[in-house]
């Protein structure tokens, strides 16, 4: 394995990306020079005592492992190890925290990769100790399903996963904006991201699963405390909805493509309306939620996102670079910052590891990117 260190560029930029996953050129990677600044935070706002500071930083520790394809959701291990799903090929492997080795664990049967359908998110039980099952949300024929699967390190590699045991089916699917990441909440429930498929009404139906953020049991059954009693949608009004990830006090926050104009970071409550297809960004208009912070076409096309040093973490897949946003409570403290501009090529999901490591996944093989030897790469990030 060869170690890759680097000390990331601070670009002081707002930015986004535009409609499903498309691969515009970007802003030139070693540029420091200042762009526009869209976002909800000021140039001159100052970080509240004891949050992050305004400026961060990025250092590349190490590359954990190489070759990777089309990855797509990772979910960690109780002891560090990795689970990472290639959304094309349909398979699990297990990549060792230490080392960086990998294993097919296995397949899950019944993907159908296409587009930006296939084998998306994963994550692992809260009570992984003692149930072992690993949750999948992935393409099939006819939908958008979550299921989950017992998986059994006593086995053959690539035979360690039982059948899967649909508990939530019935997600739109579409060649476009198929969501898919989903993670176990601070509550222990169950949330997924998903999208609209393209048919921009289904993010007003409340009535459909697409373009939603659910919350259901680990059965897949509505949670008391949701908006409605029977249903699992949380939140709707969102386009294509594919990072989650809650902060130190518990906060959900969501990351999601825009059309053409403004990619979106959101603060997460239950029964609210985000506004697509009637609002995309900032719109200011009575009866739906404003974005926290908001991107311009080619700067984001934000996918996973993660919590680690009192900032919001997101990957950008056009825009090919990771975005920081300092947080103060429920705001920006701070603009945010760009970092590794267009040195891995696009990023698809980044996932905390503890104190001021996360680890990071590009996505060059996912049929939109420009793959090089060595490509797709898990990286090892130091951040503050």
């Amino acid at each position: 394995m060869t170690a890759l260190v680097a000390t990331a560029v601070l670009v002081l930029a707002a930015g986004c990306s535009s409609g499903g996953e498309r691969n515009p050129a970007g802003t030139a990677g070693t540029s420091s020079a200042p762009a526009a600044s869209p976002t909800g935070a000021g140039k001159g706002t100052a970080p509240s005592p004891g949050g992050p500071p305004a400026k961060g930083s990025v250092k590349v520790v190490s590359a954990l492992t190489e070759d990777l394809a089309s990855p797509w959701g990772v979910a960690a291990l109780p002891g560090g190890d990795l689970l990472v799903a290639s959304r094309d090929e349909g398979t699990i492997t297990r990549v060792a925290a230490d080392g960086g080795r990998k294993t097919v664990i296995g397949s899950v049967p019944g993907v159908a990769p296409g587009g930006e359908g296939g084998l998306l998110g994963l994550a692992v039980s809260p009570s992984f100790a003692s149930d072992h099952q690993v949750y999948a949300y992935f393409t099939t024929a006819s939908d958008n399903r979550i299921a989950r699967l017992l998986y059994d390190e006593r086995k053959p590699a690539g035979q360690q996963l039982g059948a899967p045991d649909t508990v939530l089916r019935g997600i739109p699917k579409g060649i476009v904006h198929n969501g898919g990441r989903i993670a176990f909440g601070p509550d222990k429930m169950l949330y997924a991201g998903t999208g609209e498929t393209g048919e921009t009404g289904l993010a007003q139906d409340k009535d459909s699963l697409g373009g939603k953020i659910l919350r259901m049991t680990p059965d897949g059954q509505p949670v008391h405390g949701n908006p409605e009693a029977d249903s699992v949608v949380y939140s709707y009004g969102h386009r294509n909805v594919q990072g989650l990830a809650w902060d130190a006090e518990k906060r959900l926050w969501a990351a999601e493509f825009g059309q053409d104009t403004w990619d979106e970071l959101n603060l997460i409550e239950p029964g609210k309306n985000y506004g697509w297809p009637e609002v995309e960004g900032k719109g200011g208009e009575d009866g739906f939620v404003d974005p926290v912070a908001q991107w311009k076409t080619a700067d984001a096309s934000p996918s996973g996102i993660a919590y680690a040093k009192g900032s919001i973490w997101m990957a950008g897949l056009a825009g090919k670079r990771l975005w920081r946003i300092p947080l103060d409570g429920t705001e920006p403290s701070a603009e945010p910052q760009s970092f590794l501009v267009e040195k891995y090529g696009r990023l698809r999901t980044v996932l905390a590891t503890g104190g001021d490591r996360l680890w990071l996944v590009t996505s060059e093989t996912d049929t939109r990117g420009t793959p090089e030897p060595g490509d797709d790469k898990i990286l090892l990030l130091e951040v503050r």
